[in-house]
C-alpha cells in the first residue's frame, strides 16, 4: 500500500487525485460507442442480439428458448448447495426484510386546511429488473440485497439477469437464493445486452419499470444510458471503503477489512490515521494475512494498486478527508467512534467500532449492500425499499377555497404568460376574463 504523510505533500492535492481514481465515468468514449451499439441492436433485433452478444462476450451458445431458467434447475441447485447455506441465505432475507419494513416511508395523514385536502400517496413500481453479476465470484448476497427490498415495496414483478458459465450454468447458490428471496423470472443473460433488454423488452425477457444491481462497466454505462426508457438506482463503480483509525485500534482488525475490499479485485482500500506506530502493525498484518487468502495474487495486486494509507496530525484531518472523499464504506474504529460519527457529512454506510466489519453490511444486517460509490455519497443513499416506491400528490380544492386563491394564482399565471391556466379557473368561479370586457 502507499503510505502518504500529509505533512510531507500537498494533501489537498493528492485527495484529488484519489478522487480522480474512484471517478468511473472518465475516458470511457471507446467503451460508451461499443456499449450504444449493444443497446441499439438489442432495441432493433432483440433476441437475435442477445445470443450474438452472448456468444461473443460470455463464450456461450444460446438460443432465445435457452434464456430463461427452468423450474428443474432451480430444483437441481438445492441438491448441489449445503443445507447451511440454505438456512443462511433465509436468516439473511428475515434481517434484509425486518430493517427495509422498518425504515418503508409511512402513510400520512391529509394536510386539510379551509377547504384544501393535500394528500400524498406511496405505490410500488410494477416490475423490476435484478441484474447480479459473474466473474470471479457468485453474489447470492447481491441476489438478496436487490430483491428483498422490492419485495417489501410490494413489487408484482421481479426479473433477474445474470451472466451464464460457458456450459450455459447458473451457479446452484445464486439459483437457491433467488428461489429464496422471491425472484419470479431468472433469465441467462449478462453485460450490456441484457441491460438494454429489461429496458426496452425482446421476444423473451420482458421490458421493467426500473433496473438496479451492480456490474462492470459495461452494465453501468449501459445503465446510464437507457435511463428514460426505464429508472435505475445508480451508477455503482469499484468497491471502497475507508477507515478512520486511531492508536487503539486493533491493526489485525484494520488490516483485515482492507483486505476484504482489495479482494473484489477491483477494490479500493484507505486508511486514515493519524498513528504512524499503527500503519507499521497494519502493514505487518497485511503481509500475514494476505498469504492465507485463497485469492491472495489478484487481492496483493489491487492492494497495491489501489491501496492508500493516510497519516493526518490529528483526528479532525481524519473527519476532514472523509467527508471530502464520501465513501461507499466507511469505517470508524476509534475509542469513542459515535463521537466521530457525529462529524461525519457524507457516506454510504457506516461501520462503528471494533467488532462491526463490513462483512456485516455484505451479507447479513439488513441495510441492502448496494451503496453510492466515487463520491456520489455527496448526494444520494443506498438501494431501499423506497426505491422502489413511488409519491404521488392528491389535491382537491372546494369552489371557495379556488376562489380565495383565484387572485394570486392568476397574477403568476399572468406574469408567465400563460393566460389558459387563469381561465380554467375563471371559467369554474364564474369569473369575467378582463381582456373580453
Amino acid at each position: 500500500m502507499r503510505i502518504i504523510k500529509a505533512w510531507e505533500c500537498d494533501i489537498g492535492e493528492e485527495i484529488e487525485k484519489l478522487k480522480q481514481r474512484l471517478s468511473i465515468l472518465d475516458g470511457l468514449t471507446e467503451i460508451r460507442t461499443t456499449v450504444l451499439d449493444i443497446i441499439r441492436d438489442v432495441k432493433k433485433q432483440g433476441d437475435k442480439a442477445l445470443m450474438t452478444y452472448s456468444k461473443r462476450f460470455d463464450k456461450v451458445c444460446l438460443s432465445s428458448g435457452e434464456f430463461l431458467v427452468k423450474e428443474k434447475e432451480t430444483e437441481e441447485a438445492y441438491q448441489k448447495v449445503s443445507p447451511s447455506l440454505v438456512k443462511s441465505i433465509q436468516r439473511a432475507i428475515t434481517n434484509i426484510w425486518a430493517y427495509q419494513e422498518h425504515i418503508r416511508i409511512p402513510s400520512v395523514c391529509p394536510l386539510k386546511t379551509k377547504g384544501v385536502v393535500l394528500d400524498t400517496v406511496y405505490s410500488p413500481i410494477e416490475s423490476a429488473g435484478v441484474y447480479v453479476p459473474g466473474g470471479a465470484a457468485s453474489y447470492p448476497s447481491t441476489v438478496l440485497m436487490n430483491t428483498i427490498p422490492a419485495r417489501v415495496a410490494g413489487v408484482k414483478k421481479i426479473v433477474m439477469v445474470t451472466p451464464p458459465a460457458k456450459d450455459g450454468s447458473i451457479p446452484p447458490e445464486r439459483l437457491v437464493a433467488a428461489k429464496e428471496a422471491g425472484v419470479n423470472e431468472i433469465y441467462k443473460v449478462g453485460g450490456a445486452q441484457a441491460i438494454a433488454a429489461l429496458a426496452f423488452g425482446t421476444e423473451t425477457i420482458p421490458k421493467v419499470d426500473k433496473i438496479v444491481g451492480p456490474g462492470n462497466i459495461f452494465v453501468t454505462l449501459a445503465k446510464k444510458e437507457i435511463f428514460g426508457y426505464a429508472g435505475i438506482d445508480m451508477l455503482a463503480g469499484p468497491s471502497e471503503v475507508l477507515i478512520i483509525a486511531d492508536n487503539r485500534a486493533n491493526p489485525s482488525f484494520v488490516a483485515s477489512d482492507l483486505l476484504s475490499q482489495a479482494e473484489h479485485t477491483p477494490g479500493i482500500s484507505i486508511l486514515v490515521t493519524y498513528s504512524e506506530s499503527l500503519v507499521g502493525q497494519v502493514i505487518d498484518d497485511l503481509q500475514q494475512q494476505l498469504s492465507k487468502l485463497r485469492r491472495f495474487a489478484d487481492t496483493k495486486k489491487f492492494l497495491d494498486a489501489y491501496g492508500v494509507i493516510i497519516l493526518v496530525k490529528n483526528i479532525d484531518e481524519c473527519v476532514e478527508i472523509a467527508n471530502v472523499l464520501a465513501p461507499e464504506h466507511l469505517q470508524i474504529m476509534t475509542n469513542n467512534p459515535r463521537t466521530v460519527l457525529g462529524r461525519i457529512k457524507h457516506a454510504g454506510a457506516i461501520f462503528l467500532g471494533a467488532y462491526t466489519p463490513v462483512a456485516v453490511g455484505d451479507y447479513i444486517a439488513g441495510p441492502s449492500h448496494v451503496l453510492p460509490t466515487s463520491g456520489t455519497a455527496r448526494f444520494s443513499s443506498g438501494l431501499s425499499v423506497n426505491d422502489f416506491l413511488k409519491r404521488s400528490s392528491i389535491i382537491s380544492y372546494s369552489k371557495a377555497a379556488l376562489k380565495d386563491v383565484y387572485s394570486d394564482l392568476a397574477e403568476i399565471s399572468r406574469v408567465e404568460g400563460l393566460d389558459a391556466h387563469t381561465q380554467s379557473v375563471q371559467i369554474r368561479l364564474n369569473i369575467q376574463n378582463s381582456s373580453e370586457k
